[in-house]
């Protein structure tokens, strides 16, 4: 009752001071209230705010719809299973506009196998969405959308960043699970750059030079913008380590906008990528000893009339430095290569026979790249093994078909992927491409035969059965 009392009486004063006080006149008390509010205010608006401001309006939430089996089969049921074992199956990921007539920047993984892209702009429009081109060596995607006048991120640099300054993390976690379209703002510092990731159960493939962040980023956010304190994209949300339960535990890593941005004009001018190649090899992971104490990464192979060869490069040297970069062991090298264009010059720094040299090599197209390529198999792509192609993929064998393309069903039915070398199919010995679908189409229906392999330097074989 007191209190209520008090509270009366104070209200009263209130009220009295303001009815006789002057028109257009704020009492001293409700002046400094007033200044108190906006001072306030003005300190919530921080750079935070601001650049989640800038970038938000260009953000977008990728929906992926796919046709994927619904279990694991063997081999053989690959050549008989009926269409109804497939499933549709959604996901979805984030992506931001960088040019104003639709063009949208994600990761290749967010779209990779889709059927039909959706995309829902942060009013809540969804719009169809047409995949232009996709670089799984480098995890990017362009998806474009029919609608001119968008407004697109501003774009910054990440050769600048500086450790432990601001950054945000926009996209659409969980997209599922949320109610509206409005991309979802975290925020934090840059943890490391240059962080080079080795693929792992639950992350396969490289991820090099990447920036690291502690930015939550969650399932949903593949694709998405982070930014700088000025609110200009840097980077591209890509991937996460977790504790297990798929959430953040503040290891998030983006890829540099300047690689994005590369291999987004590329795929926009061409519609895919050119790898460069180098034709060479060094030593990998088991060489971590040598690394220190060479104090660089040991050429182990160069492919005869390649890049390195013309370049005055052999076998045995050591490379300290690639493009101004320091080479601590082959991730930094092949850093160095994925931002690379065919006819680009490297300069290196080696030591050779206790001396330093420095030496200049200029990149072409990957030998695979210019092979006739084979389709067999109803989804399997190969082609013949050459000595070029057999230095670029550091294979055994000098002999056989190499596989470059295998669709998810013929993956998933005949246990064969991207990168084995079919040897033989059953006794004969397979020496190109045009010769394993000779093979195959020779075969019978239904008779059963077996395929001789390489894969990671093993020779292994499966059993199939064709069927027509």
């Amino acid at each position: 009752m007191r209190l209520l009392a008090a509270a009366t009486l104070v209200a009263g004063a209130l009220a009295a001071c303001e009815r006789g006080a002057p028109d257009g006149i704020i009492p001293p008390a409700s002046a400094q209230r007033t200044a108190e509010n906006a001072a306030l205010s003005t300190s919530r608006r921080t750079a935070v705010v601001d650049a989640a401001n800038r970038v938000a309006p260009a953000v977008v939430s990728i929906t992926v719809t796919s046709l994927r089996r619904v279990s694991e089969r063997g081999p053989w049921d690959f050549f008989f299973i009926p269409r109804e074992s497939q499933r549709l199956v959604q996901s979805s990921g984030t992506g931001f506009v960088v040019k104003p007539d639709g063009v949208i920047i994600t990761n290749q993984h967010v779209v990779a196998g889709a059927d039909s892209i959706t995309v829902t702009l942060p009013d809540g429009t969804s719009l169809p969405g047409k995949l232009v081109g996709e670089d799984p060596t480098t995890d990017i995607a362009v998806v474009r959308v029919e609608r001119s006048g968008m407004p697109v991120v501003p774009l910054g640099t990440s050769s600048d960043l500086m450790i432990g300054e601001w950054v945000v993390a926009l996209g659409d976690p969980y997209a599922y699970l949320l109610g509206n379209a409005e991309p979802t703002v975290t925020a934090g510092v840059v943890s490391a750059t240059h962080r080079n990731i080795l693929p792992n159960d639950e992350q396969p493939g490289l991820y090099l030079d990447m920036i690291q962040t502690d930015a939550a980023i969650n399932p949903g956010n593949s694709g998405g913008p982070l930014a700088n304190a000025l609110g200009e994209v840097v980077g591209v949300n890509s991937s996460i380590f977790t504790s297990g339960s798929g959430g953040s535990i503040g290891l998030g890593f983006a890829i540099p906008i300047e690689r994005a941005l590369r291999v987004a004009d590329e795929i926009l001018r061409t519609g895919s990528v050119r790898r460069a190649w180098t034709g060479l090899d060094v030593a990998g992971p088991d060489a971590m000893q040598d690394w220190r104490r060479q104090g660089g990464v040991t050429v182990t192979r160069v492919v005869p009339d390649g890049p390195a060869a013309r370049g005055g490069i052999t076998d045995g040297v050591v490379l300290v430095e690639a493009n101004g970069r320091r080479l601590h062991n082959y991730l930094d090298w092949e850093a160095v290569k994925l931002d690379l264009h065919v006819g680009d010059e490297v300069r290196v720094r080696l030591l050779r026979g206790g001396s330093q040299e420095e030496r200049r090599l200029t990149t072409g197209d990957l030998p695979t790249s210019a092979a006739t390529k084979v389709k067999v198999l109803r989804g399997l792509e190969v082609v013949t093994v050459t000595p070029a192609i057999q230095g670029e993929r550091r294979l055994r064998t000098a002999k056989g078909a190499l596989i470059v393309g295998i669709t998810d069903e013929a993956r998933a039915g005949t246990g064969l992927q991207a990168g084995d070398v079919i040897l033989a199919i059953n006794r004969s010995l397979v020496t190109s491409a045009r010769q394993v679908a000779d093979l195959l189409e020779a075969s019978r229906n239904d008779q059963a035969f077996r395929i001789y392999f390489e894969r990671s330097g093993m020779t292994v074989f499966t059993d199939l059965v064709f069927g027509r």
